[in-house]
């Protein structure tokens, strides 16, 4: 066993590590190409569901237009502040942007996201009421790579390496 940080491929995200983050973390960092292909990138709230990032913002924002233009983007989702989740686990994805303006999907998506942000039915009511204005979109983001990491194995590993006198 190397006792260096070269190789971070054996500290790897498992599934099950992963899915469990995702189910109670509500803060991502979603990143797109502007016009000049720059990546350009905001944190945002989402939901993890079907398999798929789900997020919003208004119809005029500009990162709606990137998105029209190129529907290739990334998230990034770590398990800092996630109640229940070790820290230092981190997940990077790769994947493409479906953009829905459908009353069907804000009918299940706007309670959804209200009641993963607040624990309050009424903070939840309301704020799924202020969400549904005429210009705003919902995002779908289906993964197609990820890059995944758990710093609590590094961890183990370091001290390990430190006990042994490494």
């Amino acid at each position: 066993m190397a006792a260096d940080y070269e190789d971070l491929s054996a500290w790897g995200l498992d599934a099950a590590a992963e899915e469990a983050m995702l189910a109670v973390q509500t803060e991502c960092t979603f990143i797109w190409a502007n016009r000049e292909g720059w990546p350009v990138g905001v944190i945002m709230s989402f939901i993890w569901r079907q398999g798929r990032f789900w997020l919003t913002a208004s119809g005029h924002r500009a990162r709606i237009a990137a998105v029209r233009r190129d529907p290739r983007v990334c998230v990034v989702v770590t398990s800092t502040g996630a109640a229940g989740v070790p820290r230092r686990q981190t997940v990077t994805y790769k994947g493409r942007c479906r953009i829905h303006e459908d009353d069907a999907t804000k009918a299940w998506f706007y309670p959804e996201l209200a009641a993963a942000l607040h624990p309050d039915p009424d903070r939840q009511r309301h704020f799924a009421r202020f969400l549904d204005s005429p210009q705003r979109v919902i995002l779908e983001v289906e993964p197609t790579q990820r890059i995944a990491f758990d710093g609590t194995k590094q961890a183990a590993d370091t001290t390990a390496w430190i006990e042994e006198g490494l």
